[in-house]
């Protein structure tokens, strides 16, 4: 009977590709489901008190659950504002009854017309309780006050991908600190191309762009729910809603692997070869692993000896610095002997000192002198002397 393998890394026969262990994935995930079902009963029988700092959005029954993914090196340099979307298998915003808001640019009217209109479906019309524009954003939700109302009114936020960089300082952390953050989708209409390539617009014409047609924004919508964003900074690790604490264990490891590989090939630049740990986790729980790697650096040039780490470090050190040292240690062996240690120190300090270095400065120091004397010689030359004329004057009036 073969040995079973427990390790965490799956490796295709080819080398180059790696892939998630379904049956990993499922374990874990039937752990995590485990573990915070069992922590949520106990709090619920040891205290009964209301938590006053918590959000009154939050639904308190269920508990989001993320995919942690950890790289060997940042992702994208800088933070980017507009999120990506990555479709799901099973979709998080499933509730009929959630409302929404889809903030477009201008003019807003265009959009409330199309929502509004026979072609789109009354069922997803019903659930857009509010259409705004960007310039009423500006106008209307600058105040904190009728930003925290904006966010109490609506459960999911929809934005035109081409005003959605701008929300973060107009909405600022009072939408995108909780779990309500916009999300991008695309509502104008295609963009106008000949032979595969775009064509510009002439000088002095309009750029904007029109309204799609409403059955065309209606599939963008729902594309937008029932499926995930992930939001890229300069880090080593990302993090990806995937779940619920209500969940099935098979549903929460269907939308971790469709999530892992999607994000491990559109983002990470190195593919699977850039990845070092895929994990999930609940708000308040330790990450259980689903796939580890087995190298923890991205490339061999990135590991070195620690002999050469030393020499890298001594490397940044100026000479003087060096001679110092060296004479601190070579003063410690003398003392040992019984020898003097003054006279070995500024052996070690001379030979250590840079020829050139001390040529320049000893030609700076005699420069500045010669100055000196100069100025001091002009200043004599200028002071007036006491004429004899002056003084016999001066010697008549005392006698008088």
């Amino acid at each position: 009977m073969a040995p079973t393998s427990t390790a965490l890394t799956t490796k295709v026969e080819s080398g180059s590709p790696y892939q998630l262990s379904p049956e990993q994935t499922l374990k874990a995930s039937k752990a995590l489901l485990k573990h915070m079902k069992d922590a949520e009963t106990e709090v619920s029988t040891t205290t009964e008190k209301k938590n006053l700092l918590s959000d009154a959005d939050d639904d308190e029954t269920t508990s989001p659950i993320w995919l942690t993914l950890s790289t060997k090196k940042h992702i994208v340099d800088k933070k980017r504002l507009k999120p990506s979307k990555i479709a799901l298998p099973h979709p998080l915003n499933t509730t009929s009854t959630q409302t929404i808001c889809l903030i477009t640019a201008d003019p807003q009217r265009t959009y409330k017309d199309i929502v509004a209109s026979p072609a789109f479906p009354p069922a997803l019309a019903a659930r857009i309780t509010k259409v705004v524009g960007i310039k009423k954003i500006r106008a209307k939700h600058s105040q904190y006050e009728a930003q925290r109302k904006l966010k109490a009114e609506h459960d999911i936020f929809l934005a035109d991908d081409r005003i959605i960089t701008a929300l973060p300082k107009l909405l600022g952390k009072t939408l995108y600190k909780g779990s309500k953050r916009p999300i991008p989708i695309s509502i104008s209409a295609p963009v106008p191309k000949s032979d595969g390539k775009r064509i510009k617009a002439a000088k002095g014409e309009d750029e904007k762009r029109d309204a799609a047609s409403a059955p065309a924004i209606a599939k963008e919508i729902e594309k937008a729910l029932s499926g995930t964003v992930v939001n890229l900074s300069a880090s080593a690790s990302t993090a990806v809603k995937i779940g619920f604490s209500n969940w099935d264990a098979e549903m929460l490891a269907g939308n971790a692997q469709a999530v892992a590989e999607a994000l491990i090939e559109k983002h990470v630049p190195a593919k699977w070869r850039g990845v070092r740990g895929v994990h999930i986790k609940g708000e308040r729980t330790a990450a259980l692993p689903i796939w580890l790697a087995d190298e923890l650096w991205a490339d061999e040039a990135d590991v070195i000896s620690e002999e050469k780490a030393e020499q890298v470090k001594l490397a940044n050190v100026g000479k003087k610095r060096k001679a110092v040292a060296a004479a601190a240690a070579g003063e410690e062996e003398v003392v040992a002997e019984g020898t003097r240690v003054k006279g070995k120190k500024q052996k070690l300090l001379a030979e250590s000192n840079d020829d050139k270095l001390d040529k320049e400065i000893g030609e700076r120091k005699e420069t500045l002198r010669k100055q000196k004397e100069e100025a001091a010689k002009d200043v004599v030359d200028e002071v007036p002397k006491a004429s004899k004329k002056s003084k016999s004057k001066k010697g008549k009036a005392v006698a008088v």
